[in-house]
């Protein structure tokens, strides 16, 4: 009688050992699970955040291309406004020698 109480308690004692083991092993597996999922999200999260980034510094980019093309072609403007001024400010000085050659021609 005592050997079988004894065996008795040692199955009841061992079910529960194996029914703790089996409960740790699957807490342990849902951990693992969960710290998967965490470094996959944060990964996640990292790629957005660099692609906002990224975003943004393309947008900088085109604005500062943006204002050199439109420095430029005032410049280019400028420079043909001052080219057309200077072309008619000869043009009357060449006149105003033409018709003093002119004169001076007359004279002779």
């Amino acid at each position: 009688m005592k050997k079988s109480f004894a065996l008795s308690l040692i199955l009841v004692a061992s079910l529960g050992l194996a029914a703790c083991g089996q409960k740790t092993q699957e807490e342990g597996a849902e951990a693992a699970d969960a710290a998967a999922a965490d470094v996959a999200n944060a990964g996640e999260a990292t790629m957005e955040a660099a692609a906002g980034a990224a975003d943004a510094a393309g947008n900088v980019v085109d604005a500062k291309v943006d204002a050199a093309g439109e420095a430029a072609a005032a410049a280019g403007e400028a420079a043909k406004d001052a080219a057309a001024g200077a072309m008619e400010a000869a043009g009357g000085t060449m006149e105003k020698a033409g018709a003093a050659t002119k004169d001076a021609a007359k004279k002779m």
